[in-house]
């Protein structure tokens, strides 16, 4: 009580001075506040970049696989067919169904991996973003 009463009494230098005093630490309060919940929600923003880029990955490594397993069951179906054909005598068709069933495959491969790379570098510049972003609010 003595206290308030010595911040309270005009004319003395002790008034102003705590009067600065608790202001300044409210807003050393305030800024350190600020800045955890800054970095809270710069964390946040670099998780969810990093989400995204794996499922992008994921998302890409799925395809790729998908596609390379439909190469294969054409070039498999198309083998058998050529066998087929040479087991009757018909070179030349059994030689084209086979090349066709490899270059239809390759094509697939090619296919899934140049989605798979799309996609992985799409992931990489929204992390890269979101990460940008996560240092802006850290730096605020």
């Amino acid at each position: 009580m003595q206290r308030t009463l010595l911040l309270s009494v005009p004319g003395t230098g002790r008034g102003r001075l705590a009067a600065m005093v608790v202001a300044i630490a409210g807003t050393v309060l305030l800024a350190s506040a600020a800045s955890a919940g800054d970095d809270a929600r710069a964390e946040r923003i670099e998780r969810r970049g990093d989400r995204i880029e794996q499922r992008l990955d994921r998302k890409g490594d799925r395809i790729e696989e998908r596609l390379d397993r439909r190469g294969d069951r054409i070039d498999r179906r198309l083998d058998r067919a050529s066998e087929r054909a040479a087991s009757h005598g018909h070179t030349a068709r059994a030689h084209r169904l086979d090349r066709r069933g490899d270059r239809i495959d390759r094509r697939l491969d090619r296919r899934g991996e140049r989605i798979d790379r799309r996609l992985d570098r799409r992931g990489a510049r929204i992390e890269h973003r979101h990460d940008r972003r996560a240092e802006r609010v850290a730096t605020d």
